[in-house]
């Protein structure tokens, strides 16, 4: 992403944290970080090249250099710790495909910039910030919580080793949660408002949309689903994929999700990190990307929803008439509380995707279990801009990307509470399966 300053002065409202929760956030993330990132070797740290990843060694090079532009640099006015880091670390600058060539500074080095920023945050919390700078540590901090999460994918993308101190899914076992959900249709306000806390550009501002009357699944699409559609030759029949699909199928070969390995004519093991496991049968698929999702929905005579769609079912509620969707917005699925671990499977408890049928205390109103946490699910939606957009101070966080991706919501298990907000808009390209996405379904 690219880092440029919009100068247009806009509403940016904060989470209301204190100066010592934000201290007490900051050094939560860089916990996940380095957990994700101390115990590989100075090789791993580099990797190869590929268009899907970034060296570790640069991206955690790059979150303290975030973290020192906009707060330390942009908000207090210092001056820059590292003469070179804008050189290195800002990837406005920075082409992807250079940063392996960059004289970087070693492991120590780069650990020892992140603790000094850290360091200097700390210090300067502890003084007070006022509200405007406030929006920019926790502007940071979010920054850092989706670089927690790509570090786990490209740990996956790369077989690397299990991360240490993690649960393992295998140990809850719930099993399927089907059916659908009936969803009354209406007036929705897509989209958030001041009162939801920091939000990001893309997600103002709430406005309102018409939904018809809709079924959506309980839960999203699982392995043993998606399997049957791979045992019906789902990927080489021609009707279940469009155009652009069926080109990305046939440049890549694809003839399953991207970790599943063929025994005895079956699918039921997978590449997880460095071994070799069982796939989960009742567990959401994962690594699919869009034109998977699409073409099983084809397949499966179902459909992807809208991300209005998407959203009404995870927060909304029926009227007292039962016919039409209520005034209200839940601020969660479940109401009010903050995620817990009866809730959703969130920020790394687990080092992958529960049974669908888990997290019962999590359910919306209409009985959409998962809707938060487990893994992203993608959306029929194209990301574009909601009406009134004017972009924050990170300029090139959204802007750019309009109308070249696809929106998922929801979060996933490497998803921290912070961005898996049900308002929070993720989005990639349609063909990445490298990310923790999978998909439910809608009725015809």
């Amino acid at each position: 992403m690219m880092i440029r300053m919009s100068v247009t002065l806009i509403d940016r409202p904060t989470s209301g944290a204190t100066e010592d929760e934000l201290a007490t956030q900051l050094h939560d993330v860089r916990t996940r970080t380095r957990r994700l990132t101390e115990d590989l070797s100075t090789r791993q740290l580099m990797g190869p090249m590929l268009p899907i990843v970034n060296p570790v060694l640069w991206e955690i090079g790059h979150v303290g250099w975030f973290h020192e532009y906009w707060t330390l640099r942009h908000a207090h006015g210092e001056a820059p710790g590292l003469d070179r880091a804008d050189l290195l670390w800002n990837s406005s600058t920075v082409a992807h495909a250079t940063r392996w060539d960059l004289n970087l500074p070693d492991r120590n080095g780069v650990f020892a910039y992140m603790a000094d920023v850290l360091g200097r945050q700390v210090g300067r919390l502890s003084g007070g910030v006022d509200a405007g700078t406030r929006y920019f540590y926790e502007l940071s901090i979010r920054h850092e919580d989706m670089h927690v999460e790509a570090l786990a994918y490209t740990r996956q993308t790369l077989g690397y080793a299990r991360p240490d101190g993690l649960g393992h899914p295998a140990d809850h076992n719930a099993g399927p949660w089907p059916g659908d959900a009936s969803v009354s249709g209406g007036r929705w306000r897509l989209g958030s408002t001041g009162a939801d806390g920091f939000i990001f550009d893309n997600e103002k501002w709430a406005h309102e949309v018409g939904i018809a009357p809709f079924r959506i699944a309980k839960a999203p699409v699982t392995n043993v689903e998606f399997a049957a559609f791979v045992r019906a030759g789902g990927y080489r029949n021609r009707q279940f994929w469009s155009a652009a699909g069926w080109v990305w199928r046939e440049d890549t070969g694809a003839e399953r999700p991207v970790y599943w390995l063929e025994t005895d004519g079956g699918y039921g093991t997978w590449r997880r990190y460095q071994e070799v496991e069982p796939l989960a049968p009742h567990a959401p698929v994962m690594f699919v990307n869009w034109y998977e999702a699409e073409a099983w929905c084809r397949w499966a005579k179902r459909r992807l929803p809208t991300e209005a769609e998407w959203e009404a079912a995870a927060l909304g509620e029926a009227a007292a008439n039962g016919s039409s969707l209520a005034d209200s917005k839940r601020r969660w699925p479940w109401g009010e509380a903050a995620p817990s671990s009866e809730h959703a499977n969130l920020g790394f408890a687990f080092d992958g995707p529960l049974d669908v049928a888990a997290c019962a205390a999590g359910d919306s109103a209409f009985g959409c279990r998962q809707m938060i946490g487990n893994v992203w699910e993608w959306t029929a939606s194209d990301f574009v801009p909601l009406p009134g957009f004017a972009a924050d101070p990170y300029e090139d966080y959204s802007r750019p990307w309009f109308n070249t991706r696809k929106v998922l919501r929801g979060g996933s298990w490497a998803t921290s509470a912070r961005i898996a907000r049900p308002g929070y808009r993720n989005f990639f390209t349609p063909e990445r399966n490298d990310v923790i996405a999978g998909f439910r379904t809608c009725a015809l």
